[in-house]
């Protein structure tokens, strides 16, 4: 990778950071902003306070908080759509797969009727979600080994089960207080983010996406398919062990926030190969920099474009379907 390739892959996510504080109905002065800033990082500088105390409630607990959020959302999704990718060796996979996502909505919309708080709410979604994926990898189980197909199926089968049982809860649902939450919820959105949730975020999603970088290059193995993995002297199935653990704990912790936000870990990961290649000792980190970014800027959107926030989940759908149909067209059905 060339030296601008990486200078952008550092600084992108850090402007759209930037960028994002400027974004909102309340009108910020850039001037105001950086002196802001600088007031909370550089504490030993003589600044004098020239912006009222709703600038700072503004920045520090709505805008920072969500912009945080959702670079750390997008970086996981995008690291464990790309990493999946390479395990099932299928440009088609997303980190949804194995029923992640239907599992930790279930969870969330049983938390939801129950009206537990919302770090209820999260720790029922992150549970259901490692849940769904453990019988997912149970059912797949065959011989002591878990073969790719096997993998696969038991993933769509689960997910269904969980799709089911959300649409059971929704069916059962107080039509107007906790049917309309539960909706709201799953369409998914970061508007509820505070800085409580991004503490109890990082820890597991930063783990899991360490875990997948330190494996990168174990990664190219298996995407070139077990056997050959094998005759590397790679333990395939560990690896797959591993893998499927370090991105349902991401997964399941980016749901538990967010909300059901699909489309980013499979149109990503895509990106990023066109961009540095398929080798993910590449791949992976410009998924952390270009996923992030990229769900920033999708959540910028959400809530300026009109005067109702618009779903998040609806805005990835919208503009990463599209795109990802390009993408098939222009590669005619081969590894993009």
């Amino acid at each position: 990778m060339s030296l601008t390739k990486k200078i952008i892959l550092i600084l992108l996510p850090i402007i759209c950071l930037i960028l994002s504080l400027f974004l909102g109905r309340y009108s910020i002065a850039p001037g105001t902003l950086f002196k802001v800033l600088l007031s909370k990082v550089c504490f030993f500088l003589p600044i004098e306070k020239t912006w009222s105390n709703t600038v700072e409630v503004v920045l520090f607990r709505i805008r920072f908080p969500r912009a945080v959020m959702a670079l750390l959302v997008g970086s996981g999704l995008s690291i464990s759509g790309a990493s999946f990718q390479g395990m099932f060796h299928n440009p088609l996979v997303s980190p949804y797969l194995l029923g992640v996502s239907s599992g930790a909505g279930f969870g969330a919309a049983v938390a939801l009727m129950m009206n537990l708080p919302a770090v209820g709410i999260q720790g029922m979604a992150i549970c259901f979600g490692i849940i769904a994926v453990l019988i997912t990898y149970t059912i797949s189980r065959v011989s002591k080994t878990t073969p790719i197909l096997m993998l696969v199926l038991s993933g769509v089968v689960v997910s269904s089960l969980f799709m089911a049982l959300i649409s059971l809860v929704k069916y059962t649902a107080d039509p107007y207080d906790k049917l309309p939450a539960i909706v709201f919820w799953l369409m998914g959105s970061l508007g509820s983010s505070k800085f409580e949730d991004v503490l109890i975020t990082v820890p597991i999603m930063g783990l899991g996406m360490a875990t997948l970088l330190l494996l990168r290059w174990r990664i190219n193995l298996l995407s070139m398919g077990e056997r050959e993995a094998r005759a590397m002297g790679v333990n395939a199935e560990l690896m797959k062990k591993i893998i499927i653990v370090a991105s349902t704990f991401i997964s399941a912790a980016a749901v538990s926030v967010c909300g059901i936000v699909g489309w980013v870990g499979l149109v990503i990961p895509h990106i990023c190969r066109m961009w540095v290649g398929p080798d993910h000792r590449l791949l992976l980190p410009a998924t952390i920099s270009i996923g992030s970014a990229y769900l920033l800027l999708i959540d910028d959107l959400a809530r300026t474009a009109v005067q109702a926030e618009i779903p998040l989940g609806v805005l990835t759908a919208i503009i990463g379907a599209p795109f990802f149909a390009f993408l098939l067209r222009r590669s005619q059905g081969g590894w993009m």
